[in-house]
Formats: structure tokens, C-alpha cells, sequence
């Protein structure tokens, strides 16, 4: 979804909109699955990264910009642990239990009119 809103800075708000989110690129170096006995499963993603692109446009009383931008975000590390249960009739479901993500870099280029 779009991101939109208002930031106060100063002198007054910055208005935003950052829209046509899409993730272009994904990588998972180092990515494991592993059976937790008696609970369900264990997934750990380390050093991952993603590249998105954007449209972004800011608003102000003295100014408006816009253009396009391309974040990148590397050193992603995620944990996360499903739990598999056996409903009433015997079939298993599956359920995040618990989920924990870190990043370390993020670097933004932005593309814009000024």
C-alpha cells in the first residue's frame, strides 16, 4: 500500500506520499529450516537483502518535489518460529508463533526534480 502523511519539522509540516511500492529484488545468502520437537518448525534467514523501488513526493509551504527513488537494504537477519498443531480432525495448520528481524544497512538514492 501507499504510505502518506505529515511530518513537523521546524517551520512547518512536510506532507508525503510514497506510492508504487515494489520490491525488485530479494536475496537469502544464508536461509534454514529445522524441526523444533514438539513445537513446529524453526526458519533463519541471515545477511539477506532487498532492493525497492518508489515513487515519493514531499510537500511543504515553500516547496513540493518529487521523482523516483530506489532503497536498498542489506544485512537483514529474520527468526521466526511457526507452530504446527493437529486441528480436531488430525490435519496440522501452521501459526507464527514468534517472529524477530533486524536490519543493518539501508541506503536510499533519490531521484528528483531538484
Amino acid at each position: 500500500p501507499d504510505l502518506t502523511g505529515y511530518e513537523k519539522f521546524g517551520l512547518g509540516n512536510v506532507n508525503y506520499n510514497i506510492s508504487r511500492i515494489r520490491v525488485t529484488a530479494v536475496e537469502f545468502p544464508n536461509a534454514s529450516i529445522s524441526l523444533i520437537p514438539r513445537t513446529g518448525i524453526k526458519l533463519v534467514i541471515g545477511n539477506a537483502s532487498l532492493t525497492i523501488n518508489m515513487n515519493w513526493n514531499i510537500r511543504t509551504w515553500m516547496f513540493k518535489d518529487s521523482g523516483r527513488s530506489t532503497a536498498y537494504i542489506s544485512k537483514v537477519f529474520v527468526t521466526a518460529i511457526f507452530s504446527t498443531p493437529l486441528d480436531s480432525t488430525g490435519h496440522a495448520s501452521i501459526s507464527l508463533t514468534s517472529c524477530r528481524t533486524t536490519s543493518g544497512d539501508i541506503d536510499i538514492k533519490l531521484n528528483g526534480k531538484s
